[in-house]
């Protein structure tokens, strides 16, 4: 499993090939999370595996709060045991987005945005499409 920069996100975001995971709990995805990701607040099973990252082929980035967080990484492992083909791990997670300026989705967020396919999230989050 891969480790990518926000840099590197920011990439997967802009070509919308990406399927963008939280794995933190339901209270903290609600409050601000990357545009376009989905919840995994537990364990990953495979039916939820399933809900929040449909293709096992494309690229599947998972995240939490930051560098000293592991539910990422464990997250991560799970969806490489359900046969994903390319998992990696936005090690910097929320912190390194916010240090970076760029803007969350959420009941926290500071503007509040609706984002219909992951592939806007690249617009929602600063980045020219």
């Amino acid at each position: 499993m891969e480790r990518i920069t926000c840099e590197d996100l920011l990439a997967l975001l802009d070509s919308g090939d990406v399927q963008l995971v939280e794995a933190l709990p339901a209270d903290a995805f609600a409050a601000e999370h990357l545009p376009g990701a989905r919840n995994v607040p537990d364990q990953v099973s495979a039916e939820l595996a399933g809900l929040v990252a449909p293709d096992r082929a494309a690229p599947v980035v998972v995240y939490c709060s930051g560098p000293y967080c592991n539910r990422s990484k464990i997250a991560a492992a799970a969806f490489v045991r359900l046969g994903y083909a390319d998992v990696r791990v936005y090690t910097g997670g929320k912190k390194d987005w916010a240090q970076a300026g760029l803007a969350f989705e959420g009941s926290r967020a500071s503007t509040p945005t609706t984002v219909s396919t992951i592939s806007d999230a690249a617009a929602v989050a600063g980045r020219p499409s």
